[in-house]
């Protein structure tokens, strides 16, 4: 379920499934729900991995799944992406049955052509409300209310009513709570005001780079507006906002229907001048606008690679800060925007291994995985009747603010002998109270479980982790969180008396 519509809440759904149980005489013995989930891409249903998860590695103790209906098991643009996860339980003799159609999943031909237009409905469905709500948010965009993204240093999100009436200053990820409420930009803390202000003048007046500028204000211990030290993009991202001279810009980029993020032509963007109350002088971030052209100018894609290819035989090797600091190079971030991250510019011009961008394409996999875990866990402990928060610095999880939750993750190797093993080195950087350690399956596609153990007895373990590692380890392998997210919740004891 995406969203509160009544229709399909959890509970209607759930209700239906235990009439259809009962009727067909079926004992329920587990449940898988993505609460706040959208069904347009499997990355984002932890119920559904884990389901299939379930099912093909024998978990399973059940011979038949029952989903509300064809629409709940999801609305993958693409039906043969749907039809491919019901045909795996299929070949693992789990069957699938939707309560709430009007057909019987039985794999007759009036069936599948039938599941078939559900599929496509469903899909469809997915584009047009994708379609309705562009629409509305370059309506209120144009209206010069803010409908999505950061809003970046010294400014603030301001709800305000159906009227205009100013209600709350919105904090880093609270939403409006009603449809009638909007959004509006207004000026931040004096301190954060004064940064960008310096910014600018560092930048014109100085004619100080990005670079540069990121190490004057780390020097002097500014934090950015995610509390973090500057780097040379987050300079130009305050160079270049429109919205620090009142203008409400959207549509830069966009994501439609979960795809890969495109950043759209200036003509596409939509606009509204004058729609917040300035902090920088329109005067000013006209020199700056003049400065960055000067200094970045337009490049042809074989123009980039010919320069970062230039700079890589001058250095012998890469990274971001090397590329920023090149006078003739255009920035990380360009190189990136362009060629789907700096590893395909890299890969372009032949200076990056085949090897070591196999084991990068691993580490950014992984790394997707860890984060998706992470934010499942804070769902499933808010579920529970706990609290957790994360620390944006560490990625620290604190839960109900008595302890601390470190989550690591391993890549699965095999050695010559068949055995996979995962490597500890996280262990010995984590700083908390409990460590997770979540081992991947061969092929480093698969979570194979999680390792849930206090820190103190694990903080003197060396070498690797192994399928047996004795049962003062082994003890602690779980093939879920739940044991950790059971820490988090809460029991009613009673008064004394």
């Amino acid at each position: 379920m995406s969203t509160e519509h009544q229709t399909y809440s959890l509970e209607n759904q759930k209700d239906a499934i235990r009439g259809y149980a009962e009727v067909m005489g079926y004992d329920i013995v587990a449940t898988y729900e993505d609460p706040g989930r959208s069904g347009l891409h499997i990355e984002g249903r932890p119920g559904l991995k884990k389901l299939l998860f379930d099912i093909e590695h024998g978990l399973a103790d059940y011979e038949t799944v029952v989903v509300y209906d064809v629409s709940r098991w999801g609305r993958f643009q693409s039906v043969d992406e749907s039809a491919s996860y019901e045909y795996r339980c299929q070949i693992a003799g789990v069957r699938i049955e939707f309560c709430a159609e009007q057909f019987a999943n039985d794999g007759t031909v009036g069936s599948d052509v039938l599941k078939a237009i559900k599929r496509s409905m469903a899909a469809e469905y997915s584009r047009m409300l994708s379609q309705r709500v562009f629409l509305g948010q370059v309506r209120m965009a144009r209206m010069g209310f803010h409908v999505g993204g950061i809003q970046g240093l010294g400014l603030r999100r301001l709800m305000v009513d159906q009227f205009g009436q100013p209600k709350l200053i919105l904090a880093r990820y609270e939403h409006k709570n009603f449809q009638t409420d909007r959004v509006i930009i207004v000026p931040g803390p004096p301190d954060e005001i004064a940064t960008v202000r310096l910014i600018f003048r560092l930048f014109v007046r100085s004619r100080k780079n990005e670079p540069q500028i990121a190490k004057y204000l780390n020097d002097r211990g500014i934090l950015n507006d995610f509390g973090r030290p500057w780097k040379s993009y987050g300079v130009r991202r305050v160079l270049t906002n429109e919205k620090y001279i009142g203008n409400n810009v959207w549509n830069r980029r966009c994501t439609k229907l979960k795809t890969k993020v495109a950043y759209n032509p200036p003509d596409q963007w939509v606009r509204a001048d004058n729609a917040f109350e300035p902090i920088i002088s329109r005067q000013l971030f006209d020199k700056a606008q003049q400065i960055l052209k000067s200094l970045y100018l337009h490049m042809s894609d074989d123009e980039m690679l010919a320069a970062l290819r230039n700079l890589y035989k001058q250095h012998g090797k890469l990274s971001c800060d090397i590329i920023n600091a090149a006078p003739g190079c255009p920035s990380a971030y360009r190189y990136s925007a362009h060629f789907g991250g700096l590893l395909g510019a890299y890969k372009l011009i032949g200076c990056l291994p085949p090897r070591k961008s196999h084991f990068i394409e691993i580490d950014r996999r992984l790394t997707t995985i860890r984060h998706r875990v992470m934010e499942d866990l804070l769902v499933a402990v808010d579920k529970a009747g706990g609290y957790a928060s994360q620390a944006p610095e560490t990625e620290i999880i604190r839960i109900n603010g008595e302890l601390t939750v470190a989550l690591a993750i391993a890549r699965c190797r095999v050695s010559h002998c068949a055995y996979p093993r995962w490597s500890s080195r996280a262990v010995r950087e984590a700083m908390a109270d409990i460590f997770v350690l979540i081992r991947m399956q061969p092929g480093n596609l698969i979570i194979r479980d999680y390792l849930i153990a206090p820190m103190h007895e694990i903080v003197g373990f060396k070498g690797d982790f192994h399928v047996n590692n004795g049962m003062k380890l082994d003890a602690f392998v779980f093939r879920s969180l739940d044991p950790l997210v059971a820490l988090a919740e809460r029991t009613f004891v009673g008064s004394a008396t």
